[in-house]
């Protein structure tokens, strides 16, 4: 398999599942197709994951992984700063494979694939080629001017 569509399953896997991830925790998978379902358990699931966070932060630690989750899927989907977006997405996906880790066991991190999907993003990360990708069209309107 040519290396140019291994980056676009990488980059169309990791976007996806980071949105199929958003819609659970706002309720858009329908019921019994979800994780989280609301965004109130979503909320009691961030903090289950991270007991070292005070309380009254955990909020906010929710909305910044979602709001991040949506950033990167967003970048991914359009190839827009792929490497960087590649390889913040798989501190983000560690951070998460960490926190399931320390806060319950590591086999919730193997049985939701976050090591897996975390390697995969550092993998995208050392990809060069550009495939369908906004920064070529952006790369080569600058290299023009």
């Amino acid at each position: 398999m040519h290396s140019k569509f291994v980056k676009l399953f990488l980059r169309l896997s990791l976007s996806t599942a980071f949105l199929s991830a958003v819609a659970d925790r706002l309720g858009f998978w329908p019921e019994g197709l979800y994780s989280w379902g609301i965004w109130d358990v979503f909320v009691q699931s961030t903090q289950a994951m991270n007991p070292w966070f005070p309380e009254a932060m955990i909020p906010a630690v929710a909305f910044l992984a979602t709001a991040l989750e949506v950033i990167f899927a967003i970048f991914l989907l359009l190839g827009l700063k792929t490497e960087l977006t590649a390889k913040l997405s798989g501190y983000l996906l560690l951070g998460f494979a960490l926190a399931i880790t320390f806060s319950s066991s590591i086999k919730g991190s193997f049985d939701y694939s976050v090591f897996t999907a975390s390697a995969a993003a550092f993998a995208l990360a050392l990809m060069k080629d550009k495939y369908l990708e906004l920064d070529t069209i952006l790369f080569q309107s600058h290299n023009k001017q």
